[in-house]
């Protein structure tokens, strides 16, 4: 591990040189991180980072760890990404009709045309679930 570091010039320090804007969302156990990083050609991609607390044992015994998930999503991709995401929830909040929208609130969301949404999205909270 250590002649990996040495090789590609990275130690401790290092680490989140590459990260030029972050954005956290905690969620419950869940934190997301949201981070822009800039690869070695200078090109932005965005870092999604899921991690979970996880708590085993109790009292003394008990240990603290946390799961993490990432996804990197680059430029070319956050049209389509974008696209999928919102008709994703969108299906999702016309199935279970989410939060405290009244009925005849969820059937307006069924009636609007996709680029009317875009706004209305972006008022409720989103939950990703990725596994790997």
């Amino acid at each position: 591990m250590e002649d990996f570091k040495k090789k590609n010039g990275a130690d401790a320090g290092d680490k989140d040189k590459d990260i030029v804007y972050s954005q956290a969302v905690k969620a419950g156990k869940r934190i997301y991180y949201l981070d822009v990083k800039k690869n070695r050609k200078d090109e932005l991609f965005l870092a999604i980072t899921e991690s979970k607390k996880i708590v085993t044992g109790e009292g003394y015994d008990s240990q603290v760890n946390f799961e993490k998930h990432k996804i990197f999503l680059y430029q070319e991709d956050f049209e389509k990404f974008m696209k999928s995401l919102q008709e994703s929830i969108r299906f999702i909040r016309q199935s279970q009709h989410i939060g405290d929208a009244s009925a005849k609130e969820s059937e307006a969301l069924r009636e609007e045309k996709p680029e009317a949404e875009d706004d209305r999205l972006l008022e409720h909270p989103i939950n990703i679930d990725i596994d790997f």
